[in-house]
């Protein structure tokens, strides 16, 4: 799973991404920074599902649908699906119109193209944002090849926060399943065309075992 050099197997460039991810890592600290990012990762997957257990009304999981969805299901943490990416602008944005599991439709404009290697190959995910919106995070939907089988038909999302250095990362551990997937009440946009990845992404939250589901378009 890990490369061959330095600290726990990670190259100087991976210390670098997984750094990023953890958004800042204390100069100070004792532990790796992959051993890092791993526990960052597993606590914000317990926050979640406490969250989701917690009976808010924010919360998607209605209470009689806990037993059904949790606690999340989740691929194993795997620090090379964080990935560095840099951002091409689209500029001017042009606007694109999602189709929603309501039926709806909703008014998109792209950010931009983030280009990444993922295990050795080159690949591209479109970066979008609400028409007019000032961009503070990016939304990136996307399917890939478990979409249906592994993970939830309809795709997976990401949000990923703008880098003053200009190198974001992608990082697939954080992927999640839309909020339709647990409560139909929720309208969420599909993945375009343009983010089917055509490889698996093995990391971020999949379907329980034993779980199927017709997709849903």
């Amino acid at each position: 799973m890990w490369h061959t050099d330095g600290v726990f197997g990670m190259t100087a460039w991976r210390v670098a991404v997984v750094a990023l991810a953890l958004g800042a890592l204390n100069g100070c600290t004792q532990e790796p920074p992959e051993a890092a990012y791993v526990r960052k990762v597993g606590e914000e997957r317990a926050r979640k599902n406490e969250f989701f257990r917690s009976g808010s009304a924010e919360s998607p999981v209605k209470a009689d649908d806990q037993a059904k969805f949790l606690p999340i299901s989740y691929f194993d943490i795997d620090p090379d699906y964080a990935t560095p990416a840099t951002l091409k602008l689209a500029e001017p944005r042009t606007r694109l119109v999602m189709p929603t599991s309501t039926g709806k439709q909703r008014d998109m404009e792209r950010v931009g193209v983030l280009e990444f290697t993922l295990r050795g190959q080159p690949q591209k995910l479109t970066a979008f944002a609400e028409v007019g919106e000032q961009v503070a995070r990016l939304f990136v939907p996307f399917s890939d090849l478990t979409s249906g089988t592994e993970t939830y038909p309809a795709g997976r999302y990401m949000d990923i926060d703008p880098q003053a250095s200009g190198v974001y990362v992608v990082d697939f551990n954080t992927a999640y399943h839309p909020y339709c997937y647990y409560n139909e009440e929720y309208d969420c946009p599909f993945p375009p065309r343009e983010n089917r990845l055509k490889v698996p992404i093995r990391a971020g939250e999949r379907l329980r075992a034993g779980e199927a589901l017709t997709p849903t378009r």
